[in-house]
């Protein structure tokens, strides 16, 4: 017998720690890394409230994590400072990154099934200037 192949997942990510009014929050689905080459299959929105939901449909089953920033610039990208600490808010599923540089298996989680949902809080490495 052949096996079916699996059926594409749903993702749910909300968002908190949104400074409402400023700019737009990127929000992407990483693979195998955290690097900005891995996340390709991403999603933004204007940062209208403190809290933001964003759902991703027909996602391969896998293995991923999810990167969020918010870009309070405007030039779509993390900002960092010149020795590579953000200076807009970020944040990576399962809360990694918090104390460290973050590691894509600590943000890592297996998404089988349609339904699915998760939390990713923006935080600040820096104070707001």
């Amino acid at each position: 017998m052949l096996a079916a192949p699996a059926a594409a997942a749903s993702l749910s990510v909300e968002v908190d720690g949104v400074e409402p009014g400023a700019g737009r929050v990127f929000v992407a689905l990483c693979t195998g890394s955290l690097a900005e080459e891995s996340c390709r299959i991403g999603q933004s929105g204007p940062a209208v409230a403190q809290s933001l939901r964003f759902g991703f449909s027909d996602v391969p089953p896998g293995t991923y994590a999810v990167a969020a920033f918010q870009d309070l610039d405007g030039d779509g990208r993390l900002g960092r400072t010149g020795l590579g600490l953000p200076t807009e808010p970020y944040g990576f599923s399962n809360g990694a990154g918090r104390r460290g540089r973050p590691d894509f298996s600590a943000a890592a989680f297996r998404l089988a099934e349609p339904g699915t949902a998760l939390r990713v809080r923006l935080t600040r490495a820096l104070p707001a200037r």
